[in-house]
């Protein structure tokens, strides 16, 4: 399974990719929403792990792109963000993103979330995993 994982700031790449990797994921880094595309148009992925406050492309434009294209609108956004501000998250989540949690987390908060999200993924019949 390919995780695309979204955020300008290195270290929290690092750190979210070193945890993936050690959970059997192949990961893709990307610094933000216009990379992550340029990513998306050479590799496929699985889900997409995206930080909400980047430049260039915020996470909320990214899911609205994303989530407007019909090749890529069924990959499932988990976002993992410092915005704590429900109405951020109430926009994300109305926009297309599966989860959203606050920084700091925990390897166990994201592979929670992750597995919530693979639940409903083969709930649906659209695992590919």
């Amino acid at each position: 399974m390919k995780i695309l994982v979204v955020d300008d700031c290195q270290t929290t790449r690092k750190i979210l990719s070193l945890y993936l990797k050690a959970k059997g994921f192949d990961v893709i880094p990307a610094e933000n929403g216009l990379d992550a595309i340029e990513k998306l148009a050479s590799h496929e992925v699985n889900l997409i792990l995206s930080d909400l406050n980047m430049p260039f492309m915020d996470g909320l434009e990214l899911i609205k792109t994303l989530k407007a294209d019909p090749n890529m609108a069924h990959i499932p956004i988990l976002m993992v963000t410092t915005e704590a501000d429900p109405e951020e998250r109430q926009k994300a989540m109305e926009a297309g993103a599966s989860e959203y949690l606050v920084k700091p987390v925990t390897a166990e908060m994201v592979a929670r979330s992750i597995k919530n999200i693979l639940k409903e993924m083969f709930k649906k019949g659209g695992a590919d995993a």
